[in-house]
C-alpha cells in the first residue's frame, strides 16, 4: 500500500510539473497597415526605424515610413565579388546582410556583412568559408539570446534543409541547424521569443495559391529544429512573391515584405499580370494577438 501511495504522489507531482511548464505562445495575425516601399527583398526594425533591402539597395525609413536614407551602391569595400542582398536583420543599430554573387539560381562568395544603421555603409564582414555546404543565401536573422546569426538558403536541394550558424560576437562559423521537416523555397528568416520563423515561396500565384510562414522550435543543443506551419498568407492584396520578415517587439507586430504584379516563374521575372506594368513592393504590418 505504501508503495502505491508513493507512486501516486510521484505521478501527481509529475503531472503538476508538466502543467506548470511554460507553453509556447501562439498568435493570430491581423493586417493593421500596408506600406509601399522601394526594395523587394527584406525588412527589419529597431527603435522605431525600418530598413528595407532590394537586391542591390538599402533604404531606411522613420517611424512614419518616410524615406530618410538610401545606399544605391552597397557593394563597395568587398574583397570577394558580390551582387545580391537577401532578407536582412538589425541588432544594436547594425544591419546584418547575407550577401553573395548570385547567377543562374546559385550563389557563391556567401558571407555575413555588417552595415551601419545610419549611413547604410559596410563596416565589416564575417570570414567566408566555402566548406559550409551553403549554395545560396536568401535571408539572415540575429538571435541575441544565443549570440547566433542564422542564414537561410532558397534553392531546392539538400543544402536548403539547413540553417547556417555564425557566432554573433566572433564571426566564426558554428555549424548547421537541421530543419525537420524542411520547408521549401525559403525567402526570409527571423528570430522571435526563442523560436525561428521562415517565410516560404511555396504557393503558386498562377493558381492564386498563397505562400506560408513556418515556426522552427530549436532543440536545446541547437542542432535541430522542429518545423510547424505558423501562417497562411491568404490575406495579401494579390498573390505574388513572398520575401523577408521581421518582428516588432515594441509594438507587438509582425512585418512581411511581399511583392505583387510581376509574374515570377522558377525565380525569374516573366512579364506582368493583367493590370500591372511594374512590380509593387509592400510591407504588411500585422497586429499579433495571443491565442487563449
Amino acid at each position: 500500500m505504501r508503495n502505491k501511495i508513493l507512486l501516486l504522489l510521484g505521478l501527481t507531482a509529475l503531472i503538476l510539473l508538466c502543467g506548470c511548464a511554460k507553453q509556447k505562445e501562439t498568435y493570430t495575425y491581423e493586417v493593421a497597415d500596408i506600406h509601399q516601399v522601394d526594395g523587394r527583398q527584406g525588412v527589419c526594425t529597431e527603435n522605431g526605424y525600418y530598413w528595407i533591402s532590394g537586391s542591390t539597395t538599402l533604404s531606411k525609413y522613420d517611424s512614419n515610413w518616410n524615406l530618410i536614407a538610401e545606399n544605391k551602391e552597397p557593394f563597395e569595400g568587398y574583397e570577394l565579388e558580390v551582387n545580391h542582398i537577401g532578407d536582412i536583420d538589425v541588432y544594436n543599430n547594425e544591419l546584418y546582410l547575407g550577401v553573395e554573387y548570385f547567377m543562374d539560381g546559385e550563389g557563391k562568395n556567401i558571407q555575413v556583412a555588417v552595415y551601419d544603421g545610419d549611413t547604410l555603409k559596410l563596416k565589416r564582414v564575417f570570414p567566408f568559408s566555402a566548406e559550409t555546404g551553403q549554395f545560396e543565401c536568401s535571408g539572415i536573422a540575429v538571435d541575441p539570446d544565443s549570440k547566433t546569426v542564422y542564414m537561410s538558403s532558397w534553392i531546392d536541394d539538400v543544402s536548403s534543409e539547413y540553417l547556417y550558424m555564425y557566432d554573433l560576437e566572433t564571426g566564426d562559423y558554428k555549424g548547421k541547424l537541421k530543419m525537420e521537416t524542411a520547408p521549401k523555397w525559403i525567402q526570409g528568416v527571423a528570430y522571435y521569443e526563442g523560436d525561428l520563423f521562415v517565410t516560404c515561396d511555396d504557393g503558386d500565384a498562377e493558381e492564386n495559391a498563397p505562400d506560408h510562414m513556418y515556426r522552427i522550435e530549436v532543440s536545446k543543443d541547437g542542432q535541430n529544429g522542429k518545423v510547424s506551419l505558423e501562417k497562411t498568407f491568404d490575406d495579401v492584396t494579390r498573390q505574388g512573391e513572398i520575401e523577408g520578415l521581421t518582428f516588432d517587439k515594441r509594438n507587438g507586430q509582425f512585418l512581411l515584405l511581399y511583392n505583387r504584379g510581376a509574374r515570377i516563374i522558377a525565380g525569374m521575372p516573366k512579364g506582368f499580370y493583367e493590370g500591372y506594368s511594374e512590380e509593387i513592393h509592400e510591407v504588411f504590418v500585422y497586429d499579433m494577438n495571443k491565442e487563449k
